[in-house]
């Protein structure tokens, strides 16, 4: 079993372990589970992939990509994604180093309103991830990386349909704690492009799970003295969610591979385009398969629905699909098949 394998099954087995359903329950009540974050800390998934020097766990995007999948299967109520991937990229590849502590990450969104004056920072930011449990906020505003205290912050709760903390903060004349020039490669295109990668591994496991509890509900189910998965029409439901995790499953592992050779633009724009439409039909035929079973508090299937329909809006850009139909336009009928197959390598 190599180390990749070996950090994924210690992963899913913390995982297993700790996250039921009265702490998910939990985290959705009070917006946060500080046992939960002890023990993903104290296993340093927060800083695997980024570099030791800067306070990481070390190992490789790929491996901080693998873990997102399995939190994503189990509906990890935390910011792992953005201590990690982004706030601790952002800082790391800055120069800056990494708190030990719970980071919330801000890519600028329609509306948000930031600057930075090269003292201070000022303006509105909505949507922000746990921005009230999380010690510091990482931004990227006008070329610099600023890293701003939550007790500077004004921030107002909000939440996501799947009940975790999506907040508004107010930043006036902010000092930042820490800040640097965006490091090589650090803007906000790639920002995005990263935070999407982000939800799609999320989504991949998370509809991975989706087919794994419907398949186990449907066959322990029973009407009319046989399981209600020999009926068509729940198989149809089955092989409905069966499709839509396949496809979810390879749009990552593409994504993830692509990523690690290179931009990868074309792959993550596809691939969160893919994983949103199979996130829209596997959750319609798992609550259809499920009836009011799927709605029960006790019962997963809801956090993992719930958390589906919100990622899907995350790192979203309605923009995406009409520049994956511009490069297919400009690569022509010849390099269609090259450009899916081969990766896209360089910035589109």
């Amino acid at each position: 079993m190599n180390n990749g394998a070996l950090l994924d099954q210690a992963v899913g087995e913390l995982f297993s372990r700790e996250i039921t359903p009265g702490v998910l329950a939990d985290a959705e009540r009070d917006g946060w589970s500080q046992p939960l974050w002890s023990a993903i800390s104290e296993m340093g998934l927060p800083g695997v992939g980024l570099p030791e020097e800067h306070g990481g766990q070390g190992g490789s995007v790929a491996d901080s990509l693998a873990v997102l999948r399995i939190a994503g299967w189990h509906a990890l109520p935390l910011p792992l994604a953005e201590t990690g991937l982004l706030g601790g990229w952002l800082l790391s590849s800055s120069g800056l180093p990494i708190p030990a502590t719970p980071l919330t990450t801000v890519a600028q969104r329609d509306g948000d309103d930031l600057s930075w004056d090269g003292a201070t920072v000022t303006g509105v930011l909505r949507g922000v991830p746990w921005a009230r449990h999380c010690s510091h906020v990482v931004a990227l505003v006008d070329g610099a990386v600023v890293q701003l205290s939550r007790d500077e912050l004004t921030v107002t709760a909000a939440t996501n349909l799947a009940g975790e903390p999506r907040d508004t903060i107010v930043c006036d004349h902010v000092t930042p704690v820490a800040w640097a020039a965006a490091g090589v490669g650090v803007d906000l295109e790639s920002l995005r492009l990263r935070g999407a990668l982000t939800r799609v591994c999320l989504m991949a496991g998370a509809i991975e799970r989706v087919l794994d509890v419907t398949v186990r509900h449907t066959d322990e189910r029973r009407q009319f003295g046989k399981p209600i998965a020999r009926f068509q029409a729940v198989q149809a439901h089955l092989v409905h969610i069966a499709q839509q995790a396949a496809i979810a499953s390879m749009a990552a592992d593409v994504a993830a591979r692509e990523y690690a050779r290179g931009h990868a633009a074309f792959e993550v724009w596809a691939a969160k385009t893919m994983c949103g439409e199979a996130a829209r039909i596997a959750t319609r035929a798992a609550h259809q398969a499920h009836g009011a079973m799927g709605m029960t508090q006790e019962y997963v299937l809801h956090h993992l629905t719930r958390r589906l329909w919100s990622w899907t809006r995350e790192y979203e850009d309605i923009g995406w699909a009409r520049r994956i139909g511009d490069v297919v336009i400009e690569r022509g009928a010849d390099g269609l098949y090259p450009l899916i197959t081969a990766g896209s390598g360089p910035r589109l």
